[in-house]
């Protein structure tokens, strides 16, 4: 696992690194940013881990895969890119809903976007990349 403060930058490559990394990255990133409110704090962080944790579990395929988490906070917003070198996502996340309330998974992007602004992915080259934005309040 690598840091980068400055621009709040994690690198990650799982195993051995899990989800535990980006809440302490998070953790940090809100302590550079006082300004950001908690609940764009909280929002971001829901986001931002089940999109981590979708990653680590999803796109690994049984092998070890390596991401970069970039936080950018501006003025007005918050941007978020996540990259991996997993396997390409079959899933459109503009199509993503919550399931029946006894069903045991698919909440994830769901979630995701019921808490942010904008939720965008494509696939570069080898690379899944995940788009984050959420306006601030």
């Amino acid at each position: 696992m690598t840091v980068a403060m400055g621009d709040h930058v994690l690198d990650l490559a799982c195993p051995p690194d899990d989800v535990t990394a980006v809440h302490t990255f998070l953790s940090s990133v809100w302590d550079n940013e006082p300004e950001l409110s908690l609940e764009d704090r909280m929002a971001l962080e829901l986001a931002l881990v089940e999109l981590a944790s979708n990653v680590i579990e999803h796109g690994a395929d049984g092998r070890r895969v390596t991401c970069s988490l970039r936080v950018g906070v501006g003025p007005d917003e918050v941007l978020v890119s996540l990259t991996d070198d997993g396997v390409p996502v079959l899933v459109d996340p503009s199509a993503a809903h919550l399931p029946d309330a006894l069903a045991e998974g698919g909440r994830g992007l769901a979630l995701v976007q019921m808490v942010v602004d904008d939720l965008r992915y494509d696939r570069v080259d080898d690379r899944n990349r995940w788009v984050v934005r959420r306006g601030r309040h």
